[in-house]
């Protein structure tokens, strides 16, 4: 079976027959205007029979349609491309990515090593590279791939913390909260996948797998008023028609309707 190529815009998409899902290795995608590179990378990663490469772009833009359309397991990003750097890439497609994928940053360049780092960056991986540094690259990510998604962890006692704890992005960043910044949590059904409404920030999305029951354990102050709303009822003012009404600076949210299951769950804990 022959991959898809196009001469015209550098990148490839390697089909699938029927519709098949490879159940036996992890998707792979690589960005990289470097060809050699990419046959270099490309040959040591079919030595694992794990790891399959799905995608191959040579610059950004083809970069974002390529991951869209494989949605990779794991992606090998180069830093440096002709139209935008990696650390660029991965900014357009925050709000997009709805699966999760670390990131190898691939590159001959380590003055990006810290910013790797604060692009949290599931590794880092410099050209030319030894065989034996991509193999501990690849056997943690499958460590960390085989761990099922845990509850997210809380940073101290919640009290003394100012109710501070740590959620995941789809792209794997950690990222600390304070629940006096979130308005409310919005499930999207289209990415199968929830996101938080924070105070003068866009909204932030989560990892995928993260469900209803883990958000309102983070804090007694979660309260799910609808299968798709979370709401945060220390900004909760009123209910009115059966809508949430909100201090600011969530006043101006139109969309947080109240289920009749929920409705009186709400009654009854809060006396409303």
């Amino acid at each position: 079976m022959r991959a898809f190529v196009c001469k015209e815009y550098n990148f490839y998409i390697r089909p699938r027959k029927n519709n098949q899902t490879y159940m036996e290795g992890y998707k792979v995608v690589i960005v990289d205007d470097d060809s050699v590179s990419v046959e270099m990378l490309s040959f040591c990663l079919g030595k694992d029979r794990r790891f399959l490469v799905e995608g191959v772009a040579k610059n950004g833009k083809q970069g974002k349609k390529v991951i869209t359309k494989v949605q990779p397991d794991l992606l090998f990003l180069d830093v440096e491309m002709p139209d935008m750097t990696g650390m660029d890439l991965l900014q357009s497609m925050r709000d997009t990515v709805s699966w999760n994928m670390r990131v190898v940053f691939y590159t001959a360049f380590d003055k990006y090593m810290i910013q790797a780092i604060r692009q949290s960056a599931f590794d880092y991986l410099l050209k030319p590279f030894e065989e034996q540094d991509l193999k501990e690259i690849l056997e943690r990510f499958v460590r960390q791939a085989a761990q099922p998604v845990r509850p997210l962890p809380l940073v101290g006692n919640l009290a003394q913390a100012g109710q501070t704890f740590i959620v995941f992005t789809p792209t794997n960043d950690m990222r600390a909260l304070r629940s006096s910044e979130i308005g409310f949590f919005r499930y999207c059904s289209d990415r199968k996948q929830w996101e938080v409404m924070l105070s003068n920030q866009p909204p932030l999305a989560l990892r995928r797998g993260v469900t209803a029951e883990q958000i309102v354990s983070y804090s007694s102050g979660f309260v799910q008023i609808h299968q798709s709303y979370i709401i945060n009822i220390d900004y909760l003012m009123l209910i009115k028609d059966n809508r949430c009404l909100m201090y600011p600076p969530f006043d101006k949210v139109t969309e947080l309707s109240v289920s009749k299951k929920y409705k009186r769950m709400l009654q009854d804990r809060f006396c409303l």
